[in-house]
């Protein structure tokens, strides 16, 4: 069975004003995501899920499913601010939504094979996808064994300003033992540097791995999912904006010695708009990797 493709597309609404402004930065108009689902295709992913706001729904599947309905399976499930577990209800106030790992345990009804984890608006590479299905493609009915595309820290910078990435320490098998979120990164003098919580400037290797949110799971990972969310809205329920993150629930079930992630290496540079600044690299990007040959155009 081949793995399926969960992405991450509730807060595109939000985020970009209405999806009317879904950017294309592709030399036709293509959107990121265009890219992201060309690339998981032509890797060996058999589905793909969108997790999406009710509010958008019709909208979406004019502007985006539609032009990939010919290519593989599409379902779109929904992220709600009251999809809560039993015995929870929703704060009249809590405005934010709760985190990728609540997006994620939407695709519980629809997923039951290995699938990998992508937010809608990163661009993340050929090669990534490639490495993430091959992996996922050989986990079918395996529990507890996960993985997770480690991008080396200098691929993923911006020009524009300081970047957040979660920093990744692995063992000589390379399984994760810990994710550290460092909220300022930046390439200073030519080395890449994070501030660290005394002020001071810790340089990191150029090929140092990061987190950007493309994980794979096997469906076990939902029930561990529906257990910690319990957990964690006991503890946050007067928080109006804690969020229910996925490298969270990851770094504790890595802590208590449940799973094991392998941290698969790969050579793609991740890219996406962090800043307004960074549209203008973007799109000469994708200029030049169609120049080269790598994508057609137009895409679809």
């Amino acid at each position: 069975m081949k793995p399926t493709l969960l992405v991450l597309a509730a807060g595109l609404g939000s985020r970009y004003g209405g999806l009317k402004q879904l950017d294309g930065l592709g030399p036709n108009g293509e959107t990121i995501m265009d890219y992201s689902i060309y690339d998981a295709v032509k890797a060996g992913f058999g589905k793909v899920v969108f997790v999406i706001r009710k509010s958008f729904e019709a909208e979406f599947k004019e502007k985006v499913t539609k032009k990939y309905e010919h290519l593989l399976p599409v379902e779109i499930v929904f992220q709600e601010l009251d999809n809560l577990p039993e015995g929870f209800e929703l704060n009249p106030e809590r405005v934010k939504p709760w985190g990728t790992n609540h997006a994620l345990m939407m695709g519980k009804s629809v997923i039951n094979e290995p699938f990998a984890v992508i937010n809608a608006d990163d661009f993340y590479g050929r090669k990534s996808y490639q490495v993430i299905c091959d992996f996922l493609s050989q986990l079918e009915g395996s529990k507890n064994k996960y993985c997770m595309v480690g991008y080396r820290v200098g691929n993923t910078l911006s020009e524009s300003g300081t970047v957040a990435r979660g920093v990744c320490e692995t063992d000589e098998s390379s399984n994760l033992t810990g994710i550290v979120e460092r909220t300022q990164i930046k390439r200073n003098d030519g080395v890449v540097q994070f501030l660290d919580e005394n002020e001071e400037w810790i340089s990191l290797p150029d090929n140092k791995p990061v987190s950007m949110n493309m994980f794979g799971f096997t469906p076990d990972y939902f029930e561990y999912s529906d257990d910690f969310f319990v957990d964690f809205l006991k503890e946050n329920e007067e928080k109006l904006k804690a969020e229910f993150f996925i490298p969270t629930l990851v770094n504790d079930l890595i802590v208590d010695d449940k799973i094991e992630m392998r941290v698969l290496d790969t050579t793609s540079q991740w890219f996406g708009v962090t800043y307004q600044e960074d549209r203008p690299f973007v799109v000469s990007k994708f200029k030049e990797l169609v120049d080269k040959g790598e994508y057609p155009s137009p895409l679809f």
